[in-house]
């Protein structure tokens, strides 16, 4: 399969990008006779994708459900009581719709945590979109045996997988998963050379609980210890981390996750991202779920991300749209392995086509600076995920079909919930 997008602004000049198989060819002028499918690209505008290094994607079933509380209030009496009653019925179609929302507002990668992978890797494989999958881990809840189960059984038919999936390790996090788990998580992505995705140092609960428990230490300090923090380790949240953290974090080569609308609405604190990457630590962006949310769009997490940094450090300069534009793309894509987030000759074709005519766009003295603080998802025409068309001009195949049944098992799983 071979694609031209003729004529398309990109970098600020009209050109012409050639795609073969799931590569970025050639840039520049060149014959659309030789190409299947030609796209005008004539009122667009060419931009990397973005990257959600951090979400829980089947809970788009629970948008809106138990909203306005204390996390471990909102975990312990809403949330979890309602995952219990999730079938894979539930997740497949939960995830389809994450990946329709995705879709439409650029994103064709996510790294995901959650249960009933089968599910979710039908619904990755079928949208067409990228993702890494966690093999779920928590100690704490009564199906821990099938979380262990499915992890196993969705490791050793790895091989079957799309390309476009990999398997990550996943324990939830340092309180709902013990010591012997923890090492036993850090040595197989050491064995395997794949990712871990833990939650760290989301709450202050979760710190002070942790120094009380483990000798004075933070959380950081703590996986350190036991050898969980590497160039693998996806640190969701990061939020509660003190100078030497940052230390730990920046040696080991920790890609922290900056997740500020779920923090905000969750008054869970906010990831120190200035003090971050001036200290060289890797830091990427993500969503969360959309029950902490309540959607999936990396442009509102950008725009949030800048503004809440700015506050942050009392400062304007506190964060920069550059910056925040990396984080959501080229940082994201290369923290999770991926040769992409840049529209260059021999990467990966991750590409979305923006409307040149977006009032939000109008006028465009910068182009990174409209995406950050005014763009949104109505700007996103087309998008192409590893040399495939996800979406064109707006359409995405199978919609109905996603939405329909999204509602469906949505209003099952509120029953069920509910008694």
């Amino acid at each position: 399969m071979s694609i031209l997008i003729k004529q398309v602004e990109l970098n600020g000049k009209r050109t012409d990008i050639a795609i073969e198989g799931n590569l970025i060819t050639d840039i520049g002028p060149l014959d659309d006779a030789c190409f299947d499918t030609v796209i005008d690209g004539s009122y667009s505008i060419a931009v990397p994708a973005f990257y959600n290094c951090h979400t829980h994607s089947p809970m788009t079933l629970l948008r809106g459900y138990a909203d306005d509380m204390e996390l471990m209030d909102w975990l312990n009496n809403h949330i979890w009581p309602a995952e219990a009653k999730l079938q894979e019925e539930d997740i497949y179609w939960g995830t389809r719709l994450a990946c329709m929302e995705m879709i439409h507002s650029g994103t064709v990668y996510f790294n995901d945590m959650y249960f009933l992978l089968s599910g979710t890797v039908r619904a990755v494989e079928e949208s067409g979109l990228r993702a890494t999958i966690g093999m779920f881990l928590n100690d704490a809840a009564p199906n821990r045996d099938m979380f262990i189960q499915e992890g196993k059984e969705l490791w050793n038919r790895r091989d079957t997988l799309s390309k476009r999936i990999q398997l990550s390790i996943a324990p939830h996090a340092i309180y709902t998963c013990n010591e012997k788990t923890l090492r036993e998580c850090a040595e197989m992505s050491e064995k395997y050379g794949i990712q871990l995705h833990i939650h760290v140092s989301e709450t202050m609960f979760e710190f002070n609980q942790c120094k009380e428990q483990h000798g004075g230490m933070t959380p950081v300090e703590y996986l350190d210890t036991l050898g969980v923090l590497s160039e693998r380790t996806f640190a969701a949240h990061s939020v509660h981390v003190r100078d030497h953290d940052m230390e730990i974090l920046a040696a080991r080569g920790v890609h922290c996750v900056f997740n500020p609308v779920s923090n905000l609405k969750l008054m869970s604190g906010l990831l120190p991202l200035r003090k971050m990457l001036d200290k060289g630590v890797s830091v990427t962006l993500g969503t969360d779920g959309t029950s902490s949310n309540n959607n999936l769009s990396m442009f509102d997490e950008m725009k949030v991300a800048s503004l809440v940094s700015k506050l942050a450090n009392n400062s304007p300069i506190g964060a920069q749209v550059d910056e925040i534009y990396k984080i959501a793309t080229q940082a994201g894509a290369e923290a999770s392995g991926l040769n992409a987030g840049v529209i260059e000759k021999g990467r990966l074709a991750d590409i979305v086509l923006l409307d040149a005519n977006s009032p939000q766009l109008t006028p465009s003295h910068n182009l990174v600076s409209n995406l950050v603080y005014s763009a949104d998802t109505s700007c996103v025409k087309t998008v192409i995920c590893d040399g495939r068309i996800l979406m064109r001009d707006g359409f995405i195949e199978g919609e109905a079909e996603v939405i329909e049944n999204a509602r469906r098992c949505a209003k099952r799983l509120m029953a069920a919930a509910r008694g």
